[in-house]
């Protein structure tokens, strides 16, 4: 008879290892690997087959590609970032902390889902009777709607068998196990073999599968990292637990753009769509006060409007402090320096603190512009206009480049109600200007602080 085979696995990349390490030798993080004892499997067992995950080759030509395979969620902003609604036969991993709302999301779409679906919603966290008492205060009510109080593997399939779904819920896939491994439940190879067997019951059978997931301490999903690459999407729920507002984006999409957001607010009747997030992310920005100016950025096809503060205050350390909350802190210490070389700003001198507000990461290069601006702004303590936008990016010699999709970002500015907006020159002839909007095209960083101030 066989032995059982011990190996460790790491809950960051996945990587197997035969004998334990302090350090992951893939991906370099410290004391990650967890240990994972390998049964044998009989003979028989092994000869046998899921039922229904048999599969003959086809011809890519004679695949009919014809239908349409997507479908709406009910939820426009879910939609936006799922890349026009959800695909049916795909695996989507949707992320989070405790209480984020996944849960709430994920039942909320169940309203519109069972208009001419059905939908099976499996729990392995809450009884059948918390589910309806969760469901009857956000309006979800269906005949079409069935739920299931499980956390093992083969019972759920063997419902899934019985119910016939059109989509399928797991909540988690941290709670589910399979009888055949012998691993707690969380386990790394429980979630790998667990998240397997969906994917087969999805691409098999055509069901779109839905499982939520639990986020570890940095912010990634836990379990291992191959779990993020055996999925078609994987959606994060991100957001203040100070705050009602939560941002839903995708850091994985085999069916669409992962540049899009999706900006929702937690009600008492469950998550409401917020349409126009701009407005919410310039919600109470201070009037009169030196460090602020108001980005524009592109959220995959959408333009969204973002303040940026910064702080520079005299430094009482060797070396001074450097914070960015929203904002890549390399890219920041890189205009710190372009600052302080092409404006004679003595930044080296002062601490500087850089922050998004309302929750917001910026990771393209037309925040820039902004972000210089609000440190300028508040090195001298001067007031930049409230009905200001600055869009633009800055390279080492301090010359403003252009980006794209000016046009689209204009005319979010000018619907916001803003009056001026700094541009860079290059590329500026080719704009469609909105009415009553004043463009200012500067070449490089001192004629935009000059501009600003």
């Amino acid at each position: 008879m066989a032995k059982a085979k011990v190996l460790y696995y790491c809950t960051e990349c996945g990587n197997e290892t035969p004998k334990w390490q302090g350090r992951c030798t893939s991906c370099g993080a410290w004391n990650t690997l967890v240990e994972h004892i390998e049964k044998p499997v009989a003979a028989g067992r092994a000869k046998s087959a899921p039922v229904g995950f048999s599969r003959t080759p086809q011809k890519l030509s004679q695949i009919d590609g014809d239908d349409e395979i997507r479908f709406s969620t009910g939820m426009g902003e879910l939609d936006r970032v799922l890349g026009g609604g959800a695909v049916a036969g795909s695996l989507v991993l949707v992320g989070g902390a405790p209480g984020i709302g996944k849960s709430t999301l994920l039942l909320q779409i169940c309203k519109s889902l069972c208009n001419g679906r059905k939908v099976l919603y499996v729990s392995g966290e809450e009884s059948e009777k918390q589910l309806k008492m969760r469901a009857q205060r956000i309006g979800t009510q269906s005949e079409e709607l069935y739920v299931l109080s499980e956390t093992r593997l083969s019972d759920i399939l063997e419902a899934t068998e019985t119910v016939k779904p059109d989509i399928l819920i797991v909540d988690s896939v941290q709670t589910l196990y399979r009888e055949e491994n012998e691993s707690a439940p969380g386990s790394v190879s429980q979630v790998k073999d667990c998240t397997m067997a969906l994917m087969q019951l999805s691409k098999t059978e055509g069901i779109t599968v839905f499982v939520v997931g639990h986020i570890n301490k940095d912010g990634a999903i836990a379990g291992p990292k191959v779990l993020e690459h055996m999925v078609d999407c994987v959606l994060y729920f991100e957001g203040d637990p100070t705050s009602s507002y939560r941002l839903l984006r995708a850091a994985k999409n085999r069916f669409g753009s992962t540049n899009e957001i999706g900006v929702f607010e937690m009600a008492d009747c469950g998550l409401v769509e917020v349409p126009n997030p701009s407005q919410m992310l310039l919600e109470g920005r201070p009037e009169g006060a030196s460090g602020t100016c108001v980005a524009c950025v592109m959220e995959g096809t959408r333009p969204v409007l973002a303040e940026v503060q910064a702080l520079v205050s005299k430094t009482s350390f060797n070396v001074p402090r450097r914070t960015a909350d929203g904002f890549d802190f390399n890219r920041a210490a890189l205009l710190l320096a372009v600052a302080e070389k092409r404006c004679g700003m003595k930044l080296s001198a002062f601490d500087a603190y850089i922050n998004v507000i309302g929750g917001l990461r910026l990771d393209e290069p037309g925040a820039d512009l902004p972000v210089i601006l609000a440190i300028a702004s508040s090195y001298r303590d001067s007031v930049i206009p409230s009905e200001l936008v600055a869009i633009g990016e800055v390279g080492l010699t301090g010359e403003i480049r252009s980006v794209s999709n000016m046009n689209q970002r204009l005319s979010e500015v000018a619907r916001l109600g803003f009056k001026s907006c700094i541009i860079p020159r290059n590329g500026a002839e080719r704009l469609e200007i909105p009415e009553g909007l004043t463009v200012y095209r500067v070449r490089n960083l001192q004629e935009a602080i000059a501009t600003a101030m």
